[in-house]
């Protein structure tokens, strides 16, 4: 057995690694419906220790709070799955960790938990960047589909965050 995950996910971790190594560029990775997946993910390949510094799974609002100083307000206002919790939770990843780029997911995998206006399949990604400004919010909800089971919308979450942590191209 070469990994636990499946190989489209090792495939996209190991052109993260190689490519943001070939930059010497840090990661960090704020999770909370992917509940480490993405973290793991580069952790399956090797010299991923270059790359990834901290990754913080933040499941509860609480966990939010404390680990990565999300506002309570925001939480209150946004709710967890929302663009302004996953732009709070990647800057305090950025600030937290002093990586290079930070990463935030949080979403509503299912099968319970979705609302009419948050359904499932409901994820929401944002990227920080250092030296970049913190009030150019660079997120995006994204809606995978309440036909999906728990493990794709997962999935699938975690290819999306993988491809966010790929430098671009000029």
């Amino acid at each position: 057995m070469q990994s636990v995950l499946p190989a489209n996910i090792t495939d996209l971790a190991e052109r993260v690694v190689t490519e943001n190594k070939a930059l010497d560029r840090t990661i960090a990775l704020a999770e909370s419906c992917t509940g480490g997946l993405v973290a793991a993910a580069i952790t399956e390949i090797p010299g991923s220790s270059a790359v990834l510094g901290s990754g913080y799974v933040t499941y509860s609002n609480e966990a939010k709070m404390k680990m990565l100083g999300v506002n309570e307000d925001i939480l209150d206002t946004f709710g967890a799955v929302s663009v302004a919790t996953a732009w709070a939770m990647a800057q305090g990843a950025l600030k937290k960790s002093g990586a290079d780029i930070a990463v935030a997911i949080s979403g509503v995998a299912g099968p319970d938990g979705g609302t009419e206006k948050k359904p499932v399949g409901t994820v929401v990604f944002a990227v920080a960047e250092k030296g970049r400004d913190p009030n150019e919010v660079n997120a995006d909800r994204m809606d995978f589909g309440a036909d999906k089971s728990r493990a794709e919308i997962r999935t699938i979450a975690t290819l999306h965050a993988l491809a966010l942590l790929l430098p671009s191209t000029p």
